[in-house]
């Protein structure tokens, strides 16, 4: 029997990297795929097929997908876009600039490359597409303004893609973590202290909160998961013959969706105020 092939993207460490090792490790033919040459080269190293891919450059996308299909023999049973990062600060601190760039990396990029997926998927007759949404994906916070956006605007593009697909044999997926352990934090810090003027900024003093959370070692949330959690979501949403519309991982993401459906919006917003 051949193994099923899938193209996972932001593999570098955290949740890409364990959905990489823990598909493989289950007979998957896993082709995982990190920005930097060097992140490429060292999970080579530790026995993953692995491609240089920057969803944020399209002529990487087309590059990194035909030596995907060159190495699996033109099938591509799943894609995981994984890629992303958070841009902390309020959302009248957040410029064009650094809305743009959270944009392409966290919407374009990944839309790009399922669109250069789906002919793929069309002619095999089936595919799965899995999107890494976020409980941001549907419940805004404060501070995380062009994240919330950006995930948002994915969930929307999905809800239409899985009805334009219907009938297909293609499956479209949104997973949505709530806090995770991963590199997500000393990321978003390196955005927000590259794009946020926070000393003059009227929320300076709820910014320095803010830096705190972004600066401590360990979980930085309550009821946060190891990535394993997202690892198990994507393993049901691969294999199961009809995979659900959305996985919901973490506590808060469930709470939060069936809180959202039962409050009044006035009193839902108090909750995540308290919440942020």
């Amino acid at each position: 029997m051949i193994a099923k092939s899938i193209l996972i993207t932001g593999c570098s460490s955290g949740i890409g990297l364990c959905v990489a090792q823990g598909l493989a490790a289950r007979g998957w033919n896993v082709f995982a795929s990190c920005r930097s040459g060097d992140d490429v080269e060292r999970l080579r190293a530790q026995g993953l097929q692995c491609v240089q891919l920057d969803v944020t450059d399209d002529d990487s996308i087309d590059a990194a997908l035909e030596a995907v299909l060159a190495a699996s023999g033109g099938r591509l049973d799943a894609v995981f876009n994984n890629a992303g990062y958070g841009q902390p600060g309020a959302a009248e601190d957040i410029g064009r600039t650094a809305l743009e760039q959270q944009f392409d990396t966290n919407l374009f990029g990944p839309w790009q490359l399922t669109r250069r997926v789906l002919p793929i998927m069309r002619r095999q007759g089936q595919g799965r597409i899995l999107f890494n949404s976020s409980i941001l994906g549907f419940a805004a916070m404060k501070w995380r303004g062009a994240y919330n956006a950006s995930k948002y605007a994915i969930e929307g593009l999905c809800d239409t893609l899985r009805l334009e697909t219907a009938g297909s044999g293609i499956q479209v997926v949104l997973i949505e973590p709530g806090p995770i352990s991963s590199r997500f934090r000393p990321n978003a810090l390196q955005q927000f202290l590259r794009h946020v003027d926070i000393e003059h900024s009227v929320h300076a003093d709820a910014y320095r909160a803010q830096l705190e959370r972004l600066r401590r070692e360990g979980a930085a949330a309550p009821f946060t998961l190891p990535p394993e959690a997202v690892l198990a979501a994507a393993i049901k949403a691969l294999d199961s013959p009809r995979a659900r519309a959305r996985y919901r991982v973490t506590f808060p993401t469930r709470l939060f969706w069936y809180l959202k459906r039962l409050l009044p919006t006035r009193c839902f917003d108090a909750v995540l105020r308290r919440a942020a």
